[in-house]
């Protein structure tokens, strides 16, 4: 299996494993003399089952992206990165009158304007591409 269908049965899982633990959640207690559609202790062995081939599973996926965490860190970064540069303030000219306060508008200037905070964007997203497409291949051509 490669990485790509490794990380999509990773969903799985989890998804799996939290359903387990839901059913054993709901049905552990229950008024006397109501039916138990599903057993909490069958629920708990399951679920204990399913998390094990979680770590199981994501373990694998792990190792086998040894070679490639750099380019993993510096995705997640670069996005944080453009998800900060989108909140910058850019604001310049005079602010909108505040129809509760009776102070005068303030005069804004920015230091690092709109139009190059969205260059900036732009060039972080190019590379964001770059790297989430050398990922892919490695994710589709990687066997675990």
């Amino acid at each position: 299996m490669n990485i790509k269908k490794a990380l999509k049965e990773k969903n799985k899982k989890i998804k799996e494993a939290n359903e387990y633990f839901s059913k054993m959640s709901q049905y552990n207690s229950v008024e006397v003399g109501n039916k138990r559609p599903y057993s909490a202790k069958e629920m708990l062995e399951m679920w204990k089952q399913s998390v094990d081939d979680l770590i199981t599973l994501k373990t694998k996926i792990h190792l086998a992206n040894v070679s490639v965490y750099g380019k993993i860190f510096r995705l997640a970064e670069l996005k944080s990165m453009v998800s900060n540069l989108k909140s910058l303030s850019c604001n310049e000219g005079k602010s909108a009158p505040n129809r509760w306060s009776s102070e005068e508008r303030q005069v804004m200037e920015a230091e690092i304007t709109v139009t190059e905070r969205d260059e900036m964007i732009k060039t972080l997203e190019t590379e964001i591409e770059k790297i989430q497409d050398e990922l892919d291949i490695h994710n589709g051509t990687t066997e675990i």
